[in-house]
């Protein structure tokens, strides 16, 4: 017996892609060992990307995107999950190679999914999402490396958006000082309500640096924009710290020396959350539940319908979004 339930299709036509809300069949669903009933999605950038069909992204259509979804689990034949498990997907390039959240019903490996932590709700866990998860990973980089809450500012580019969002809330929580980065003068006093020490405009950072060694002024960074921004705060950190790179909304071109790396001895840590092996991503959903206030993770939300999708898909990609942005479907 199948049934029916409503998705967000994507489908393409002489290479244009068109989004509409679709009632399909639970027999449409991709393979996989366990059926997931969607409660709550998210809107990243990335998804913004496929539901615009920018950067060939998706190679196959018909396409439900969503890289993230929290739900209960329907059906299983994963030994790790039964029925009433309530469960939550982040990465796996789910959205994009694989069918994923932005519809009442998901199916996919087993192997994917984790159990929603102890003290998160459905909802939380989207409104963290893969931008909360990857934040959650660059702070975590930066301790590892040494990150002392005493030695000075830690930048955030893009601190407006949804990494930068809920790394600010996550740094100031745990007690460092955040100087946020942002081109958005109406978005500074939201920063400050998350933690925010210091507001530097994105200008100030925006263009390529006259030296390859500039005054040392940061102790960290987690870095959103990538491009010249990059550039330019990398002839900046103190000697010994890092920069967590988790995004490219400035470019991906790196225009560099090496002076920074010889001279200075600093680190640039990639950070790569779709593919983070299970337990490094068991281990990081456990430090989201006990290190992300939730008050100031309900701040930073705005929730929406599925029928919402597609405007604020445009709107994501022109930088008209703020914070997280939850998807409720079956909540």
């Amino acid at each position: 017996m199948t049934d029916s339930f409503r998705a967000l299709m994507l489908r393409e036509a002489d290479r244009k892609v068109t989004a509409a809300i679709e009632e399909i069949s639970t027999d449409d669903l991709p393979a996989g060992d366990v059926t997931v009933r969607v409660a709550y999605s998210t809107l990243n950038y990335k998804d913004g990307m496929v539901i615009g069909g920018i950067g060939r992204l998706v190679r196959d259509y018909p396409h439900v995107p969503g890289v993230d979804f929290s739900g209960t689990v329907e059906t299983s034949e994963h030994p790790d999950f039964k029925p009433g498990d309530q469960v939550l997907l982040t990465g796996y390039r789910v959205g994009e190679m694989h069918w994923g959240g932005h519809a009442e019903k998901a199916r996919v490996k087993g192997d994917w999914l984790v159990k929603l932590p102890d003290g998160l709700s459905l909802r939380d866990a989207m409104a963290v999402g893969t931008a909360g998860f990857t934040a959650m990973m660059a702070v975590g980089a930066l301790q590892a490396h040494g990150l002392a809450k005493d030695g000075g500012d830690v930048l955030v580019t893009g601190a407006a958006g949804g990494v930068g969002s809920v790394a600010t809330a996550i740094l100031a929580n745990l007690g460092y000082s955040v100087a946020a980065s942002t081109g958005r003068v109406e978005t500074h006093d939201y920063l400050r309500d998350l933690g925010a020490a210091t507001i530097i405009d994105r200008e100030e950072l925006a263009q390529a640096p006259s030296r390859p060694l500039a005054r040392e002024r940061f102790a960290g960074c987690i870095d959103n924009v990538a491009g010249t921004t990059l550039s330019n705060v990398l002839t900046q950190m103190m000697y010994g710290s890092s920069v967590a790179a988790v995004g490219l909304a400035g470019g991906n071109d790196l225009i560099a020396t090496v002076l920074p790396f010889l001279l200075r001895g600093i680190n640039l840590l990639g950070i790569d959350s779709v593919m983070c092996p299970a337990e490094p991503r068991h281990a990081t959903w456990q430090r989201v539940a006990s290190d992300l206030p939730l008050d100031k993770l309900n701040a930073m939300v705005e929730t929406h319908r599925l029928e919402d999708l597609p405007n604020l898909a445009r709107s994501i990609l022109k930088g008209g979004v703020r914070g997280r942005t939850v998807i409720e479907i079956g909540g």
